[in-house]
């Protein structure tokens, strides 16, 4: 249940605080005194997007904080999937600054929208007067019906595994199209793959065949200056080796005199053997450099063939010609062999579909089984609100001819079954759509009836009605009350209303109002007190002109509250 709501710098709000009782809050106040203003608020952080900034200091961000008591409502498993910290008394806050960006917190940990209008939704149903036109909605109806049904687990374990087969059959045609362009281009990939393939590719080829390519281009200058390089090793009178074994030879001759020249000389006879090793190498390098034209020719044709192969596919290096060779082959098999991928698939979306059916069939079951009381309980609360020639007929239908897709042909999101409501408010007439026959008022109490039924069997912490009362007065309007004052019992409901009889069955008491000083206009609430209820319901039968008979209806009205 929702215990307090802390509004900041909100449209006519700059702060305001309100706590909420656990049975039935009323909320009073004139038109345009701000009771729209505080659901919008608390819609916020309920997951709504925020359509403008309606701030009441434009250079301040506007806060909105519900706490929300939860124990009691089998939320762990949402706060667990979403990587939430789980508190029994539990935060909910949106901040919105004035550069108009959003930013939404669940305990102090930030989350998306979405998450918090998921957690927003099992915590409250907000139903406002223009929201009776969702009770022609098929996905309403349906909902109702599985309130009452309590078929939760069977429901999602469907809409889990529809979901899946869903996706399959997507895949399964995707299978087609391509096995089916496959076929249809699998000569031009073989040709494609037969030359790459013939070709013998290699990753690192190009880059050796290159520089081998540029050393034959340049042999005559590579051999001239490794013929002079070993000339100058070993070759010349003055050659570097020469030179260093005399020097070693000098070292060797002072090697008794000093330790330190022996170790010198040690060192300078290792730098001899090495650069004999060096020379060496050179001269086998110049021995084997020789002017190829065979081989350069060979080269070159070699480099043709790659270069051409990547014009051709317009790549710039062997390992993507090698990777699209692949890609290739992928293609050939897909064509040679798709179709048994296909039939293997075909045949699991046959089971799974099976599976679907059978599921379907107790979704159906229970449906059936919950529409008469449904019907019953809905037209025995009607009657309670004076509509007692009231008829209520719900029709489930299969899904057959609605389907559009043949894979899942008579299988939809919530199971194979089409739900409709049909009724009438009066004796004799014909059924039909609630909408076309109902006036705003009996929309109003019908749609209540409704949700009171569903609150019965759904866990829904909070309830909100938004004026729901609009369109009926006198005793009717007091049974609605009593309707309401009923449901209660069970959960949290807040009303707002304009009526005496309904305003004085509540526990609690809001009044909203407007606030005025010389320079500003601001939305103020306060939880009335007994003789403040006593007077703001004289009010509401007779006006701003209280007599001591309105006073005293008051006081009856409110004298009969259930203790």
């Amino acid at each position: 249940m929702l215990q307090k709501l802390s509004i900041s710098n909100y449209a006519l709000i700059d702060n305001l605080e309100i706590g909420f009782d656990k049975g039935l809050n009323i909320m009073t106040g004139e038109t345009g005194a701000g009771k729209s203003i505080i659901l919008g608020a608390l819609s916020l952080i309920l997951g709504q997007r925020a359509e403008g900034r309606y701030f009441f200091n434009q250079q301040k961000k506007c806060v909105i904080e519900g706490t929300f008591r939860i124990a009691d409502f089998h939320l762990k498993d949402f706060f667990e999937d979403n990587d939430l910290d789980y508190e029994a008394e539990t935060v909910l806050r949106r901040e919105i600054s004035a550069d108009g960006k959003s930013r939404a917190f669940v305990n102090d940990t930030p989350v998306n929208l979405n998450a918090m209008k998921l957690l927003g939704e099992r915590l409250i149903d907000i139903h406002s007067q223009h929201a009776t036109m969702e009770i022609n909605d098929p996905l309403f109806q349906l909902l109702v019906v599985d309130s009452v049904a309590k078929h939760p687990d069977l429901l999602s374990d469907y809409q889990t595994k529809f979901r899946a087969y869903k996706k399959a059959t997507a895949k399964l045609q995707q299978l087609i199209a391509e096995s089916d362009k496959a076929k249809a281009d699998l000569d031009y990939y073989q040709f494609q793959f037969d030359e790459l393939e013939k070709a013998g590719l290699a990753a690192d080829e190009q880059e050796l065949l290159e520089q081998e390519l540029y050393a034959l281009n340049n042999a005559e200058e590579i051999k001239r200056n490794l013929l002079s390089a070993n000339y100058l090793m070993q070759d010349s009178e003055a050659s570097a080796l020469a030179q260093l074994k005399e020097a070693a030879h000098q070292l060797g001759s002072l090697a008794k005199f000093n330790p330190q020249i022996e170790e010198l000389q040690e060192r300078m006879n290792s730098a001899i053997i090495e650069l004999k090793d060096i020379a060496a190498e050179i001269e086998n390098l110049e021995q084997r450099t020789t002017t190829d034209e065979a081989r350069g020719a060979e080269v070159n044709e070699r480099l043709s063939i790659i270069y051409n192969l990547q014009k051709k596919h317009r790549v710039s290096s062997n390992q993507e010609l090698l990777t699209l060779q692949d890609e290739l082959s992928d293609k050939i098999q897909q064509a040679v062999f798709g179709d048994e991928a296909i039939e293997k698939l075909q045949q699991q979306l046959s089971a799974d579909k099976k599976e679907l059916e059978q599921l379907a069939g107790q979704l159906t079951a229970n449906r059936q089984k919950a529409i008469p009381t449904i019907e019953a309980e809905v037209l025995s609360t009607l009657a309670e609100m004076g509509m007692g020639n009231s008829a209520l007929k719900i029709e489930l239908s299969p899904l057959h001819e609605s389907s559009r897709n043949a894979a899942s042909a008579g299988l939809g999101d919530n199971g194979s079954d089409a739900v409709r409501f049909l009724f009438s408010a009066n004796k004799g007439h014909v059924l039909a759509e609630m909408s076309k026959v109902a006036s705003g008022g009996e929309l109003s109490r019908l749609m209540l009836s409704i949700k009171s039924l569903t609150a019965k069997n759904t866990a829904l912490p909070t309830i909100i009605f938004d004026e729901i009362d609009t369109g009926v007065s006198g005793e009717v309007a007091n049974k609605v009350g009593q309707i309401m004052e009923q449901l209660a019992a069970n959960l949290q409901v807040i009303t707002i209303t304009h009526l005496p009889q309904i305003a004085s069955k509540g526990r609690s008491h809001y009044f909203v109002y407007k606030d005025d000083d010389a320079d500003t206009t601001r939305t103020r609430i306060k939880q009335l007190s007994p003789n403040e209820r006593v007077q703001e319901i004289a009010k509401m039968l007779s006006g701003d002109n209280i007599g001591e008979s309105a006073l005293q209806n008051a006081r009856e009205l409110l004298s009969r509250l259930t203790p």
